[in-house]
Protein backbone atom coordinates (compact mmCIF):
# COMPACT_ATOMS: atom_id res chain seq x y z
CA UNK A 1 0.00 0.00 0.00
CA UNK A 2 2.00 3.34 -1.28
CA UNK A 3 0.79 6.69 -0.57
CA UNK A 4 0.26 9.50 -3.01
CA UNK A 5 1.99 13.06 -2.35
CA UNK A 6 -0.63 15.21 -0.64
CA UNK A 7 -1.68 17.87 -2.51
CA UNK A 8 -1.13 21.59 -2.05
CA UNK A 9 -3.72 23.43 -1.81
CA UNK A 10 -3.82 25.60 -5.16
CA UNK A 11 -1.81 22.93 -6.95
CA UNK A 12 -4.46 20.71 -7.33
CA UNK A 13 -4.97 20.97 -11.14
CA UNK A 14 -1.58 20.11 -11.69
CA UNK A 15 -1.91 17.46 -9.13
CA UNK A 16 -4.44 15.83 -11.02
CA UNK A 17 -3.09 15.84 -14.40
CA UNK A 18 0.01 14.68 -12.77
CA UNK A 19 -1.46 11.53 -10.60
CA UNK A 20 -4.60 10.67 -12.22
CA UNK A 21 -4.47 11.43 -15.99
CA UNK A 22 -4.90 7.88 -17.14
CA UNK A 23 -8.68 8.27 -15.21
CA UNK A 24 -9.74 10.85 -17.22
CA UNK A 25 -10.94 10.65 -21.14
CA UNK A 26 -8.10 10.97 -23.30
CA UNK A 27 -7.86 14.47 -24.93
CA UNK A 28 -9.99 15.82 -21.54
CA UNK A 29 -8.11 19.73 -20.24
CA UNK A 30 -7.34 19.18 -16.45
CA UNK A 31 -9.06 22.19 -15.27
CA UNK A 32 -11.59 22.77 -12.06
CA UNK A 33 -14.78 24.20 -11.84
CA UNK A 34 -15.37 28.20 -12.86
CA UNK A 35 -17.94 27.99 -10.45
CA UNK A 36 -17.39 26.36 -7.01
CA UNK A 37 -14.06 25.14 -5.03
CA UNK A 38 -14.07 22.34 -3.13
CA UNK A 39 -12.98 21.80 0.42
CA UNK A 40 -15.05 22.15 3.78
CA UNK A 41 -13.86 25.77 4.15
CA UNK A 42 -15.07 26.54 1.06
CA UNK A 43 -18.35 25.17 2.15
CA UNK A 44 -18.84 26.71 5.22
CA UNK A 45 -18.14 29.75 3.53
CA UNK A 46 -20.56 29.03 0.82
CA UNK A 47 -23.24 28.22 3.45
CA UNK A 48 -22.54 31.07 5.86
CA UNK A 49 -23.22 33.43 2.97
CA UNK A 50 -26.44 31.69 1.97
CA UNK A 51 -29.54 33.80 2.79
CA UNK A 52 -33.04 32.51 2.03
CA UNK A 53 -35.12 35.15 1.28
CA UNK A 54 -36.39 35.51 -1.96
CA UNK A 55 -36.08 31.94 -2.82
CA UNK A 56 -39.55 30.83 -3.73
CA UNK A 57 -39.69 33.60 -5.91
CA UNK A 58 -36.29 33.17 -8.07
CA UNK A 59 -35.24 29.05 -6.98
CA UNK A 60 -36.39 28.90 -10.59
CA UNK A 61 -34.75 31.75 -12.58
CA UNK A 62 -32.12 31.18 -15.15
CA UNK A 63 -31.13 34.19 -16.80
CA UNK A 64 -29.41 36.63 -16.52
CA UNK A 65 -27.13 34.68 -14.28
CA UNK A 66 -28.02 38.11 -11.27
CA UNK A 67 -31.68 36.64 -11.34
CA UNK A 68 -31.28 33.18 -10.12
CA UNK A 69 -31.93 32.33 -6.39
CA UNK A 70 -30.99 28.41 -6.23
CA UNK A 71 -28.60 28.36 -3.75
CA UNK A 72 -25.68 26.35 -5.62
CA UNK A 73 -24.67 24.31 -2.21
CA UNK A 74 -25.68 20.97 -3.88
CA UNK A 75 -21.82 19.89 -4.56
CA UNK A 76 -21.16 20.43 -0.97
CA UNK A 77 -24.00 18.83 -0.07
CA UNK A 78 -23.76 15.66 -2.27
CA UNK A 79 -20.43 15.11 -1.41
CA UNK A 80 -21.19 15.66 2.81
CA UNK A 81 -19.53 18.74 3.39
CA UNK A 82 -22.28 19.88 4.54
CA UNK A 83 -25.09 17.50 5.69
CA UNK A 84 -28.97 18.16 4.82
CA UNK A 85 -29.30 18.87 8.49
CA UNK A 86 -26.97 21.92 8.88
CA UNK A 87 -28.49 23.40 5.85
CA UNK A 88 -32.24 22.68 7.13
CA UNK A 89 -31.22 24.35 10.36
CA UNK A 90 -29.26 27.02 8.71
CA UNK A 91 -32.80 28.36 6.69
CA UNK A 92 -34.77 28.51 10.12
CA UNK A 93 -35.91 32.02 10.99
CA UNK A 94 -36.18 33.34 7.56
CA UNK A 95 -39.13 33.78 5.54
CA UNK A 96 -41.57 30.97 6.15
CA UNK A 97 -42.46 30.76 2.43
CA UNK A 98 -38.87 30.33 1.10
CA UNK A 99 -37.90 28.29 4.01
CA UNK A 100 -40.94 25.76 3.35
CA UNK A 101 -39.77 25.70 -0.41
CA UNK A 102 -36.41 25.49 0.45
CA UNK A 103 -36.96 22.42 2.87
CA UNK A 104 -38.62 20.86 0.29
CA UNK A 105 -35.37 20.99 -2.15
CA UNK A 106 -33.72 19.49 1.10
CA UNK A 107 -36.62 16.79 1.11
CA UNK A 108 -36.13 15.87 -2.66
CA UNK A 109 -32.56 15.40 -1.72
CA UNK A 110 -33.36 12.91 1.03
CA UNK A 111 -36.12 11.37 -0.81
CA UNK A 112 -33.62 10.48 -3.69
CA UNK A 113 -31.24 8.74 -1.38
CA UNK A 114 -34.00 6.70 0.20
CA UNK A 115 -35.04 5.33 -3.15
CA UNK A 116 -31.80 4.87 -4.14
CA UNK A 117 -30.81 3.23 -0.55
CA UNK A 118 -33.55 1.02 -0.91
CA UNK A 119 -33.33 -0.31 -4.89
CA UNK A 120 -29.35 0.36 -5.76
CA UNK A 121 -28.90 -0.45 -8.85
CA UNK A 122 -32.45 -1.27 -9.47
CA UNK A 123 -33.07 2.38 -10.41
CA UNK A 124 -31.25 1.55 -14.05
CA UNK A 125 -34.17 1.06 -15.19
CA UNK A 126 -37.47 3.06 -16.10
CA UNK A 127 -39.09 2.46 -12.55
CA UNK A 128 -43.46 2.76 -12.93
CA UNK A 129 -43.65 3.97 -16.39
CA UNK A 130 -41.69 2.24 -19.72
CA UNK A 131 -39.30 5.09 -21.13
CA UNK A 132 -36.86 4.92 -23.53
CA UNK A 133 -33.41 4.09 -21.73
CA UNK A 134 -31.00 3.86 -24.50
CA UNK A 135 -30.49 5.01 -27.72
CA UNK A 136 -27.74 6.42 -30.19
CA UNK A 137 -25.31 8.79 -30.15
CA UNK A 138 -26.96 12.08 -29.24
CA UNK A 139 -25.42 15.76 -29.58
CA UNK A 140 -27.30 19.11 -27.95
CA UNK A 141 -28.93 21.56 -30.11
CA UNK A 142 -26.59 24.17 -29.33
CA UNK A 143 -27.96 26.87 -31.94
CA UNK A 144 -30.42 27.18 -29.63
CA UNK A 145 -29.61 29.49 -27.12
CA UNK A 146 -31.26 28.05 -24.35
CA UNK A 147 -29.72 24.47 -25.05
CA UNK A 148 -26.20 26.23 -25.67
CA UNK A 149 -26.66 28.43 -22.44
CA UNK A 150 -26.65 25.37 -20.47
CA UNK A 151 -24.30 23.07 -21.90
CA UNK A 152 -21.86 25.96 -21.64
CA UNK A 153 -22.43 25.83 -18.32
CA UNK A 154 -22.27 22.34 -17.59
CA UNK A 155 -19.00 21.98 -19.15
CA UNK A 156 -17.76 24.83 -17.70
CA UNK A 157 -18.59 25.43 -14.05
CA UNK A 158 -20.00 21.48 -13.44
CA UNK A 159 -23.30 22.73 -11.61
CA UNK A 160 -26.65 24.41 -12.93
CA UNK A 161 -29.74 25.44 -11.65
CA UNK A 162 -32.52 22.61 -11.81
CA UNK A 163 -34.74 24.29 -14.44
CA UNK A 164 -31.43 24.44 -16.96
CA UNK A 165 -31.45 20.66 -16.10
CA UNK A 166 -34.79 19.92 -16.76
CA UNK A 167 -34.78 21.82 -20.08
CA UNK A 168 -31.69 19.21 -21.31
CA UNK A 169 -33.17 16.46 -20.17
CA UNK A 170 -36.38 17.45 -21.81
CA UNK A 171 -34.48 18.70 -24.77
CA UNK A 172 -32.67 15.33 -24.77
CA UNK A 173 -35.80 12.45 -24.23
CA UNK A 174 -38.82 14.53 -24.50
CA UNK A 175 -38.38 16.33 -27.44
CA UNK A 176 -35.26 14.57 -29.41
CA UNK A 177 -36.32 10.50 -28.50
CA UNK A 178 -32.95 10.14 -26.69
CA UNK A 179 -32.59 7.56 -24.02
CA UNK A 180 -32.85 8.75 -20.56
CA UNK A 181 -30.08 6.71 -19.21
CA UNK A 182 -27.46 8.18 -22.00
CA UNK A 183 -28.51 11.38 -20.71
CA UNK A 184 -27.95 10.73 -17.21
CA UNK A 185 -24.84 8.97 -17.67
CA UNK A 186 -23.71 12.71 -19.56
CA UNK A 187 -24.70 15.04 -16.58
CA UNK A 188 -23.43 12.66 -14.37
CA UNK A 189 -20.01 12.75 -15.54
CA UNK A 190 -20.00 16.33 -15.58
CA UNK A 191 -22.09 17.31 -12.76
CA UNK A 192 -19.69 18.25 -9.18
CA UNK A 193 -23.33 17.15 -7.42
CA UNK A 194 -23.53 14.07 -9.55
CA UNK A 195 -24.62 11.28 -7.48
CA UNK A 196 -26.60 8.40 -8.95
CA UNK A 197 -29.70 8.88 -6.19
CA UNK A 198 -30.17 12.63 -6.94
CA UNK A 199 -29.27 12.32 -10.57
CA UNK A 200 -31.51 9.00 -11.92
CA UNK A 201 -34.49 10.59 -9.75
CA UNK A 202 -34.60 13.92 -11.49
CA UNK A 203 -33.88 12.09 -14.63
CA UNK A 204 -36.23 9.61 -14.44
CA UNK A 205 -38.94 12.66 -13.01
CA UNK A 206 -38.58 14.56 -16.26
CA UNK A 207 -38.90 11.76 -18.49
CA UNK A 208 -42.13 10.91 -17.04
CA UNK A 209 -40.88 7.08 -16.07
CA UNK A 210 -41.46 8.33 -12.19
CA UNK A 211 -45.04 10.33 -12.63
CA UNK A 212 -45.91 8.96 -15.94
CA UNK A 213 -46.32 12.74 -16.96
CA UNK A 214 -43.22 14.09 -19.02
CA UNK A 215 -41.80 17.54 -18.33
CA UNK A 216 -42.45 19.57 -21.45
CA UNK A 217 -40.10 21.39 -22.30
CA UNK A 218 -41.50 24.58 -25.12
CA UNK A 219 -40.27 28.28 -25.44
CA UNK A 220 -42.89 29.67 -23.17
CA UNK A 221 -40.45 28.09 -20.27
CA UNK A 222 -37.71 29.80 -21.58
CA UNK A 223 -39.13 33.03 -22.06
CA UNK A 224 -40.53 33.10 -18.25
CA UNK A 225 -37.58 32.04 -16.90
CA UNK A 226 -35.06 33.54 -19.22
CA UNK A 227 -36.38 36.50 -20.57
CA UNK A 228 -34.57 38.29 -23.52
CA UNK A 229 -32.61 34.93 -24.12
CA UNK A 230 -34.47 34.09 -27.28
CA UNK A 231 -33.60 37.39 -28.81
CA UNK A 232 -30.49 36.57 -29.38
CA UNK A 233 -31.20 32.99 -31.05
CA UNK A 234 -30.24 32.56 -34.57
CA UNK A 235 -33.53 30.18 -34.25
CA UNK A 236 -35.65 33.07 -33.28
CA UNK A 237 -37.75 33.03 -36.05
CA UNK A 238 -38.04 29.05 -36.42
CA UNK A 239 -37.56 28.21 -32.79
CA UNK A 240 -38.11 24.35 -32.94
CA UNK A 241 -39.87 24.14 -29.37
CA UNK A 242 -42.03 27.13 -29.88
CA UNK A 243 -45.34 24.67 -29.40
CA UNK A 244 -45.60 22.41 -26.86
CA UNK A 245 -44.58 18.88 -27.34
CA UNK A 246 -46.88 16.27 -28.77
CA UNK A 247 -48.30 14.40 -25.40
CA UNK A 248 -46.99 11.04 -25.56
CA UNK A 249 -47.73 9.75 -21.70
CA UNK A 250 -45.55 6.34 -21.16
CA UNK A 251 -47.13 2.66 -20.52
CA UNK A 252 -46.90 1.93 -16.94
CA UNK A 253 -44.13 -0.83 -16.18
CA UNK A 254 -45.27 -4.10 -16.43
CA UNK A 255 -43.79 -5.06 -13.05
CA UNK A 256 -42.78 -2.84 -10.82
CA UNK A 257 -40.57 -3.64 -7.78
CA UNK A 258 -42.49 -4.23 -4.68
CA UNK A 259 -39.93 -2.56 -2.83
CA UNK A 260 -41.05 1.08 -3.84
CA UNK A 261 -44.15 -0.01 -1.59
CA UNK A 262 -42.99 -1.20 1.41
CA UNK A 263 -39.26 -2.47 2.74
CA UNK A 264 -39.43 -3.07 6.51
CA UNK A 265 -35.45 -3.70 6.16
CA UNK A 266 -35.02 0.25 4.72
CA UNK A 267 -37.10 0.93 8.19
CA UNK A 268 -34.81 -1.15 10.81
CA UNK A 269 -31.03 -0.77 9.56
CA UNK A 270 -29.04 -3.14 11.12
CA UNK A 271 -27.35 -1.99 14.61
CA UNK A 272 -23.62 -0.49 14.17
CA UNK A 273 -21.48 -2.40 16.48
CA UNK A 274 -17.59 -1.80 17.10
CA UNK A 275 -15.79 -5.55 17.00
CA UNK A 276 -11.99 -3.86 17.36
CA UNK A 277 -9.48 -1.62 18.06
CA UNK A 278 -9.62 1.20 15.27
CA UNK A 279 -5.98 1.85 13.57
CA UNK A 280 -7.55 4.72 10.88
CA UNK A 281 -10.55 6.06 9.54
CA UNK A 282 -11.39 5.19 5.81
CA UNK A 283 -13.37 7.78 3.85
CA UNK A 284 -15.01 7.76 0.45
CA UNK A 285 -16.42 10.56 -1.97
CA UNK A 286 -20.02 9.74 0.06
CA UNK A 287 -18.92 11.89 2.73
CA UNK A 288 -16.05 13.68 3.02
CA UNK A 289 -16.66 16.76 5.37
CA UNK A 290 -15.17 17.23 8.83
CA UNK A 291 -18.76 16.47 10.18
CA UNK A 292 -18.31 13.08 8.73
CA UNK A 293 -19.79 10.53 11.98
CA UNK A 294 -16.79 8.31 11.91
CA UNK A 295 -14.01 11.65 11.31
CA UNK A 296 -15.67 12.93 14.14
CA UNK A 297 -15.77 9.94 16.38
CA UNK A 298 -11.60 9.42 16.07
CA UNK A 299 -10.03 12.92 15.43
CA UNK A 300 -6.61 11.22 16.78
CA UNK A 301 -6.85 8.61 13.43
CA UNK A 302 -4.64 9.02 10.26
CA UNK A 303 -7.39 8.98 7.52
CA UNK A 304 -7.58 6.88 4.51
CA UNK A 305 -9.00 7.77 0.33
CA UNK A 306 -8.79 5.61 -1.96
CA UNK A 307 -8.92 6.79 -5.81
CA UNK A 308 -11.15 3.60 -6.81
CA UNK A 309 -9.14 3.14 -10.20
CA UNK A 310 -11.44 0.27 -11.74
CA UNK A 311 -14.52 2.61 -11.01
CA UNK A 312 -12.83 6.02 -12.38
CA UNK A 313 -11.83 4.45 -14.98
CA UNK A 314 -14.79 2.96 -16.08
CA UNK A 315 -17.19 6.11 -15.15
CA UNK A 316 -14.03 8.92 -17.11
CA UNK A 317 -15.56 11.73 -15.25
CA UNK A 318 -14.66 15.23 -16.71
CA UNK A 319 -11.76 16.71 -14.72
CA UNK A 320 -13.20 19.24 -12.95
CA UNK A 321 -14.67 16.57 -10.48
CA UNK A 322 -11.69 15.02 -9.77
CA UNK A 323 -9.90 18.67 -9.69
CA UNK A 324 -13.32 19.43 -6.79
CA UNK A 325 -12.24 16.26 -5.06
CA UNK A 326 -8.89 16.58 -4.93
CA UNK A 327 -9.05 21.00 -3.66
CA UNK A 328 -11.46 18.58 -0.75
CA UNK A 329 -9.10 16.47 0.20
CA UNK A 330 -5.89 19.21 0.22
CA UNK A 331 -8.33 21.31 2.92
CA UNK A 332 -8.31 18.50 4.52
CA UNK A 333 -5.20 17.33 4.59
CA UNK A 334 -4.70 21.12 6.95
CA UNK A 335 -6.52 19.57 9.55
CA UNK A 336 -6.00 15.36 9.76
CA UNK A 337 -3.33 12.64 8.71
CA UNK A 338 -4.41 12.23 5.51
CA UNK A 339 -3.29 9.13 3.50
CA UNK A 340 -3.90 8.91 -0.70
CA UNK A 341 -3.94 6.02 -2.65
CA UNK A 342 -4.88 4.76 -5.92
CA UNK A 343 -6.32 1.40 -6.99
CA UNK A 344 -9.24 -1.10 -5.62
CA UNK A 345 -9.93 0.01 -2.22
CA UNK A 346 -10.36 -3.95 -1.70
CA UNK A 347 -6.79 -4.20 -2.07
CA UNK A 348 -5.47 -0.94 -0.72
CA UNK A 349 -7.00 -0.96 2.70
CA UNK A 350 -6.89 -5.01 3.38
CA UNK A 351 -5.84 -5.51 6.97
CA UNK A 352 -6.37 -2.11 8.54
CA UNK A 353 -8.68 -2.03 11.56
CA UNK A 354 -11.57 0.54 9.68
CA UNK A 355 -13.51 3.33 11.41
CA UNK A 356 -15.94 4.14 8.65
CA UNK A 357 -19.40 5.60 7.79
CA UNK A 358 -22.26 3.50 6.63
CA UNK A 359 -22.88 4.85 2.98
CA UNK A 360 -26.42 4.43 2.08
CA UNK A 361 -24.91 3.05 -1.64
CA UNK A 362 -24.44 -0.39 -3.30
CA UNK A 363 -20.39 0.22 -3.75
CA UNK A 364 -19.87 1.40 -0.64
CA UNK A 365 -21.50 -2.08 1.01
CA UNK A 366 -19.36 -4.32 -1.79
CA UNK A 367 -16.03 -2.57 -0.92
CA UNK A 368 -17.10 -2.29 2.89
CA UNK A 369 -17.78 -6.12 2.80
CA UNK A 370 -14.22 -6.91 1.63
CA UNK A 371 -12.41 -4.75 4.24
CA UNK A 372 -12.06 -5.36 8.11
CA UNK A 373 -14.50 -2.25 9.05
CA UNK A 374 -14.33 -2.46 13.05
CA UNK A 375 -16.21 0.41 13.74
CA UNK A 376 -18.94 1.12 11.47
CA UNK A 377 -20.99 4.90 11.42
CA UNK A 378 -24.44 5.02 11.22
CA UNK A 379 -25.18 7.70 8.13
CA UNK A 380 -26.60 11.20 9.32
CA UNK A 381 -30.37 11.09 7.79
CA UNK A 382 -32.11 14.44 8.02
CA UNK A 383 -35.24 11.80 7.73
CA UNK A 384 -34.72 8.59 9.26
CA UNK A 385 -35.83 5.32 7.06
CA UNK A 386 -39.68 4.22 7.21
CA UNK A 387 -41.04 1.18 5.38
CA UNK A 388 -43.78 2.94 3.71
CA UNK A 389 -43.86 3.18 -0.20
CA UNK A 390 -41.76 5.32 -2.13
CA UNK A 391 -43.38 5.72 -5.32
CA UNK A 392 -43.22 9.02 -5.46
CA UNK A 393 -42.07 12.42 -3.51
CA UNK A 394 -45.81 12.87 -1.87
CA UNK A 395 -45.79 8.89 -0.84
CA UNK A 396 -42.92 9.44 1.06
CA UNK A 397 -43.20 12.65 2.49
CA UNK A 398 -46.09 11.23 4.16
CA UNK A 399 -44.44 9.27 6.20
CA UNK A 400 -40.99 11.26 6.66
CA UNK A 401 -40.67 12.77 10.53
CA UNK A 402 -38.55 15.65 10.33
Amino acid sequence: MADLPTPDTGGEIEWVATHLADLVRPGDTVTGSASHRGGQSAADAALAGYNVRGYANRRNEVWPADRRGASALSPYIRHGLLSLSRVWEHVGGGPSRDVSAFRDELLWQEYARHLYARLGESTRRSLRFSVQERGPAYSWPTQMSCVNLAVTELARDGWLPNQMRMWLASQWAVRDGGGWRDGEDEFFRHLLDGSRAANRVGWQWTVGALTGKPYGFSRWQVNKRAPGLCEQCALQAACPIEDWPPEDPPEPRAFVDPQMRRSAAEAAPPPTVVTGAVEAVWITAESLGDDDPALAAHPELPVHFVWDRPLLQRLRLAPKRLVFLTETLADLARRRMLHLHVGDPRQELAGVPLAATVAPVPGWGQRAGALDIVSPHAWPWLVPPHEGPVTSFTAWRRRAKV
